[in-house]
């Protein structure tokens, strides 16, 4: 066992490196009364191949199944017994299992996701009567038109590419997976090197490290190191045919969903913080431009925000707006117009100090609880190169200038652009027009 010292943040936050290089990261919060924990795996929806398309959300299903020691009714039981909240989530480039339970119950919470992680049995069995259960979720995930403009979105952006693949898989895939596939990318990416354990709470330290050695037993191995963070990285290569221009999924439904944008900034790029109190003063609230310009002045949709999100090598910045079908082509030509204004003259004095505060708030005001707390550990952990102390993160939100807003404008919201849309049209070449216009 090896401990490195403090992460971050001061006192409250240690990390204990155990054999087999599983990492274990702390925040002590005394005066709460609860605990949050997770167990961070460094594998997401981007690390598969085509034989295993959507094998690591499915796991992510297959893991609450059971293990040698508990069944899934006692694996729920276990947490359900003392009020406690149990779930898992799979991103592009990571997965987590998390739990979250009253201080003195934070024991059960390690031993039982511990188990969960370490020795899931993957049982042929499972796997067949979950497939049904997972190809309802995309189903549901198809109905939903607003997710179906963003999968589209990504898919035209990154196209035939892991990036561009939905999380949860196709059909086709879900379908075509085998239980031994499963098995195999279960037992090659869930490792200890490429596990991190991150709780926050009113927890002490050198406890929970204890516990979670216990509970992993034997599947601690000494000799081998954590997996490094994924960081950094050539942005992937996109191939010919995606990137910019209009995907269309035409559908007979009473709303037009649009979702404009194009490739971002990886998540330890300098300029994302420009880029976020950009992103707020265009479209991240009720006073931002695009919230004005679309809803307030012209009643042209209810739902009108724009977005951005990074990854180790690349990122993605967008727009969505949710609209009448017949003002699809209005409200096109106003968010066009909005984002080049921002491309010429970047913001005003007010829009930069409004796009500042509302980053340090929802920064601030998003790390309450434990759960956020354990959150911040966990990815920070797997894929930032150190836990950056949150009075860091504020100073570098406030050096942000009207010349870091222009530049980072110019090279991002800038360039060629992708169109997803959802609804009832029958060819995409008005929006190709329109595309190309701006």
């Amino acid at each position: 066992m090896s401990g490195t010292g403090k992460a971050g943040d001061g006192d409250a936050v240690a990390r204990t490196v155990l054999p087999g290089g599983l990492r274990v990261v702390t925040e002590v919060l005394p005066s709460t009364r609860s605990a949050a924990f997770g167990i961070w795996a460094g594998v997401g929806s981007r690390d598969e191949d085509r034989s295993h398309a959507g094998a690591t959300h499915y796991l992510e299903h297959l893991l609450f199944k059971g293990t040698p020691s508990r069944t899934a009714l006692e694996i729920s039981a276990a947490i359900d017994a003392v009020g406690g909240e149990l779930n898992a989530f799979t991103a592009k480039e990571y997965t987590c299992y998390y739990a979250r339970v009253i201080d003195t119950d934070l024991p059960l919470a390690i031993d039982v996701l511990s188990d969960m992680v370490a020795r899931s049995l993957i049982e042929p069995k499972d796997v067949d009567a979950e497939r049904g259960v997972i190809l309802e979720e995309i189903a549901m995930n198809d109905d939903d038109p607003s997710d179906t403009a963003h999968e589209a979105f990504g898919a035209q952006l990154f196209g035939d590419t892991p990036l561009g693949w939905p999380i949860l898989g196709t059909t086709d895939s879900i379908n075509a997976i085998t239980p031994h596939q499963i098995a195999e990318h279960y037992r090659a990416r869930y490792t200890p090197p490429d596990l991190v354990v991150a709780a926050a709470g009113n927890l002490v330290h050198d406890e929970v490290v204890d516990q979670v050695q216990r509970a992993f037993g034997e599947a601690l191995v000494p000799g081998t190191g954590p997996s490094q963070p994924r960081v950094g990285g050539a942005a992937p290569r996109v191939p010919e045919g995606s990137g910019p221009g209009v995907r269309l999924v035409s559908r007979g439904i009473e709303q037009a969903n649009l979702v404009l944008g194009g490739p971002g900034l990886s998540r330890t790029d300098d300029r994302r913080f420009a880029l976020g109190v950009l992103n707020a003063a265009l479209g991240g609230g009720m006073s931002s431009r695009l919230f004005q310009e679309v809803r307030e002045k012209r009643g042209l949709a209810y739902s009108v925000y724009s977005f951005t999100s990074q990854h180790a090598d690349s990122g993605v910045w967008g727009v969505y707006a949710g609209c009448l079908p017949a003002k699809a082509d209005e409200v096109l030509a106003i968010c066009r117009e909005e984002i080049a204004k921002v491309v010429s003259a970047g913001l005003t004095p007010a829009e930069l100090e409004r796009g500042k505060g509302q980053l340090r708030g929802s920064l601030v005001l998003g790390l309450e609880d434990p759960s956020s707390r354990m959150s911040r550990l966990g990815k920070a952990e797997l894929v930032y190169p150190r836990l950056e102390p949150v009075e860091e993160i504020l100073a570098r939100v406030d050096a942000v200038t009207g010349d870091d807003v222009l530049e980072v404008a110019a090279a991002v919201l800038g360039q060629p652009k992708t169109l997803a849309v959802v609804g009832p049209f029958d060819d995409d070449a008005g929006f190709a027009a329109a595309l190309e216009a701006g």
